[in-house]
């Protein structure tokens, strides 16, 4: 038998995949400097409209990739001081957080997106996206975000979706992360190879992840994992809603709607992760993981290491080598 073992997956996400801890913490030592200085300008003004500010994302959470170039945070503002226009709080979060910037840094590093404000720094390369929370000092830092299109607000919780993932690597171990992130690198790989129109958000990867180890998926061996992955979503084609009780009684919890994908943030009951995946969408995740499960099937079969690490790359890329 010639196939790939779990220790030459593992050894390939220490080389290429896993963001190496000392790097991670410099990321979080540079938005720690962005947050202490805004801390200053909180506690001299509380006027200031600016609650406090979170770590968010994968570096937060421990799935990022080592090509990771920008970090997520979540500021908490202050739903009296917020401006009362909803397109106007990008803007204005802009305006604060540059008040709060060192002497080098300019106004055009504070650039306005859709949702967010993302603070560009000159030396390191690295962005860090500021996403705006309207807060009224609920438990958990609970809170909302703001559709900027259609000024609707989503409940959600930074706190609560850091505990959800911490959970559970701390159930289920390392190798949760570490798988988490082995997929968003076969989704990069998926998309610069077969399928560039490939959608399929990290968070909701994580959520697959989750379901999965909660439903008893073994994930000590990783070929077994990854192919119990592709396969759950091949054979069950989001036919079942995904959903979690952590935060949320089952009664509360939505039933299955027309939904072409339901992933239900565990958080947020109300908030269905994949709303903006139509059919289409999910017809180019199936067909992706398609591919992804038949190399994994036929890589375990191989009669030879060259086929078997030719399967493999399929999945992880050329520079996986086995």
């Amino acid at each position: 038998m010639a196939e790939i073992q779990h220790n030459d997956v593992a050894r390939f996400a220490a080389d290429r995949v896993n963001l190496p801890r000392a790097t991670a913490q410099e990321h979080r030592n540079q938005v720690n400097r962005l947050r202490d200085r805004l801390q200053i300008k909180i506690d001299a003004d509380p006027t200031y409209g600016l609650v406090k500010m979170l770590h968010a994302g994968s570096v937060a959470k421990g799935t990022a990739l080592k090509t990771v170039n920008d970090l997520d945070t979540a500021i908490y503002v202050s739903k009296a001081a917020a401006p009362d226009a909803d397109h106007d709080l990008v803007p204005w979060l802009a305006d604060r957080l540059f008040e709060a910037a060192p002497p080098n840094m300019t106004r055009a590093q504070f650039v306005e997106e859709a949702h967010c404000v993302t603070v560009n720094y000159k030396g390191s390369g690295l962005n860090v996206d500021v996403v705006p929370v309207l807060y009224e000092g609920d438990d958990d830092d609970i809170g909302y975000l703001v559709n900027k299109s259609s000024g609707a607000r989503m409940l959600t919780s930074i706190t609560l979706h850091l505990q959800f993932i911490r959970d559970r690597k701390k159930s289920y171990g390392a190798n949760f992360a570490e798988l988490i992130r082995i997929t968003k690198w076969w989704r990069r790989q998926a998309t610069n190879q077969n399928h560039p129109d490939l959608k399929f958000k990290s968070f909701m990867i994580e959520l697959l992840w989750a379901h999965l180890a909660d439903e008893g998926l073994d994930l000590s061996d990783y070929p077994t994992a990854l192919e119990g992955f592709f396969q759950y979503v091949v054979q069950t084609e989001f036919d079942d809603i995904v959903a979690f009780t952590d935060f949320s009684k089952p009664g509360d919890l939505p039933g299955r709607s027309s939904a072409p994908i339901e992933v239900i943030d565990p958080v947020n009951p109300e908030n269905n992760v994949a709303v903006r995946y139509d059919s289409a969408a999910k017809s180019l995740i199936l067909a992706a993981c398609s591919d992804a499960f038949d190399a994994l099937s036929e890589a375990r079969f191989a009669t030879t290491k060259t086929r078997s690490v030719d399967c493999w790359q399929t999945v992880l890329g050329p520079s996986f080598r086995g």
